[in-house]
């Protein structure tokens, strides 16, 4: 690709202070003008760092140890406080993974705007300020009127406030940005719309971009390069096409294989075990404990920089074998069950509408989950399936019309009001295991207490079925004695399923469990679910704004939008022809590769 290199990071190296342990080491990599480079790789892989590097930003207890960061020839690492400041949101700009954290609560949305303009003295003049005000929000397709200027970041929806914290980036045309997981916790459609958002403005004003995310998907149609990262270092780097049609790293060809495929094509395939943290992090290649491809040599020596060529580059000693082989090689999707009319109902929803205070939420919804199966319910944010699945679960505290049944049995509205059986056969596994796993209790603890509740057992069987349950969701005995914030997301959620599984459950209820997750630990679970449902006869409601998900979990599958279920019907005849404009359009939207 021809243009000038406005970025250049050459060697960098990020530590521990004072351990001198290494968070990332030897990265070294360029952007040119109207070029996007996606950073992708797991959780703790080191991408935020190197992306708050190049703003001279680092957390509390980081250091840059080492390496140059150029950007339009001036090295980011040398310049003083002053010209620091200057070059922050002038010359380069971030916009955060939340942006509801990174906008100030007590300002008006035009108020925070002007700001960066008047901080920049960009334009020289109040009416200059004025007219690129508007610009900006045109540019983000968002209106520039004063009504919603005077809006405060509360009164925005998800993807608005996304909206606004792009403008602000680029409020000043910057020449680089950095995106910083940007779409992380929207849904498909809104993702959709920040991530053409992002393309337009990066081409149109010719800007350097450095787009960091977990999910090779979300990048598939936006970057012109990716990199991908491991345990702290740039394991591959190359275009867009070379990746993901004939990449060469194993850790690349895993991370797409846990990509959920749309088409039903593919096999869902997680990644065993986790990226070791920094100050664990073995001699040799850090992937190897995971790799299929690992050799003795693997364990004690990192490989040097190598690859076809300049323009791609691999840290493998065996990349020219794993390119040889085929991508996706032995991997197809399973023949899915066909549905059998004669399955007993486990859950009828009937006519239900549900209300927040006054307002009506949810409008006659009707929905039969039988025996064996999984139903997904997706849709955008704000489109009712929570709230179809609290209602089911009985917690939602607000007013329910019409009938959920349990196996012809009415239930009450509320889970107080049912009996311990019931309780214990409708089990919920919500969104956030960091909000829902007490930070008190050690895992033995958490998975005790459903036991406590539901059984009458002796100490002994207790520790058995704790045992049992987390060989179920593929955890170690040793995690016993930790508590939740010395876990990974991925392993907390994990303790999240299996206390539910622990209370031997006839129907789960799965609320967006995946939505926070890396893709390779999505996939995990995912399987997990499956294999579960596939063992223990569950019926499972699986609530998701990732239609991709669906194929690999769901048998059945119901479209919800602004309360109402606008579509539902078998997964395979939904995905493959649709019939509502709704379901067309999230189609459109999901991130495939």
């Amino acid at each position: 690709m021809s243009g000038q290199v406005v970025l250049a990071v050459d060697g960098l190296k990020i530590v521990l202070d004072p351990s001198g342990t290494f968070i990332d080491d030897e990265v070294s990599f360029a952007i040119r003008a109207g070029e996007v480079l996606g950073l992708v790789g797991e959780s703790a892989s080191g991408k935020t760092t190197v992306a708050t590097a190049l703003l001279r930003h680092q957390r509390r207890g980081a250091k840059i140890a080492d390496g140059r960061v150029l950007i339009d020839g001036k090295d980011v690492l040398t310049l003083a406080p002053e010209a620091l400041r200057q070059l922050r949101g002038g010359l380069i700009s971030y916009v955060p993974q939340d942006a509801s954290a990174s906008l100030n609560p007590a300002l008006r949305i035009g108020t925070q705007l002007v700001e960066i303009l008047e901080a920049h003295d960009f334009g020289g003049s109040d009416a200059a300020r004025r007219e690129r005000l508007t610009e900006m929000m045109t540019e983000v397709l968002l209106p520039s009127d004063k009504q919603f200027l005077r809006r405060y970041p509360h009164q925005l929806s998800g993807g608005q406030q996304q909206r606004v914290a792009v403008a602000m980036a680029f409020a000043c045309r910057p020449k680089m940005i950095v995106l910083d997981e940007p779409t992380t916790a929207l849904d498909v459609t809104t993702q959709a719309h920040v991530l053409e958002t992002v393309k337009k403005l990066t081409q149109a004003y010719g800007v350097a971009a450095l787009y960091v995310t977990h999910d090779l998907a979300v990048v598939a149609n936006l970057a012109d390069r990716i990199a991908v990262m491991y345990a702290g270092k740039l394991v591959e780097v190359g275009s867009r096409n070379d990746l993901f049609t004939r990449s060469l790293h194993p850790y690349s060809r895993r991370l797409l294989d846990a990509i959920p495929d749309l088409s039903g094509c593919r096999a869902l395939r997680g990644i065993p075990g986790s990226a070791p943290r920094p100050g664990r992090r073995p001699e040799g290649c850090s992937f190897e404990p995971r790799c299929d491809w690992a050799i003795d040599k693997c364990r004690v020596e990192f490989p040097p920089v190598d690859g076809p060529g300049p323009e791609h580059q691999v840290r493998c000693w065996r990349f020219a074998e794993v390119g040889a082989e085929p991508m996706g090689a032995g991997q197809r999707g399973e023949e899915r069950v066909q549905f059998d009319p004669s399955l007993e109902n486990v859950i009828a929803v009937s006519d239900v509408s549900a209300y927040y205070g006054q307002k009506k939420t949810l409008h006659e919804i009707t929905l039969h989950l039988h025996t064996r199966r999984c139903i997904a319910l997706v849709g955008e944010s704000g489109s009712g399936k929570t709230t179809l699945a609290r209602c089911v679960a009985g917690l939602h505290p607000f007013k329910i019309e019409g009938s959920i049944k349990y196996r012809g049995t009415e239930l009450a509205r509320d889970a107080r009001g049912r009996d311990q059986a019931t309780r214990q056969t409708i089990q919920y596994i919500f969104q956030s295991p960091y909000s829902s796993l007490n930070p008190r209790k050690s895992v033995r603890q958490i998975l005790t207490q459903p036991l406590r509740v539901f059984f009458d057992i002796g100490k002994s069987e207790t520790d058995d079925r704790v045992a049992a349950a987390l060989v179920q969701v593929a955890l170690d005995t040793s995690v016993l004695r930790r508590y939740p914030d010395e876990l990974s997301g991925g392993e907390r959620q994990r303790v999240a399923i299996a206390r539910a599984l622990a209370a031997e459950p006839t129907v789960l209820i799965c609320d967006e469990v995946t939505s926070s997750l890396d893709v390779s630990v999505q996939a995990a679970i995912v399987e997990l679910l499956a294999q579960l449902q596939h063992e223990t006869g569950l019926s499972m409601l699986f609530v998701t704004h990732n239609l991709a998900l669906v194929r690999s979990i769901a048998q059945e599958v119901a479209v919800m939008s602004e309360g109402r279920i606008v579509e539902a019907g078998v997964v395979d005849k939904v995905l493959e022809d649709p019939q509502a404009d709704y379901t067309r359009k999230l189609l459109s939207d999901t991130p495939t590769i």
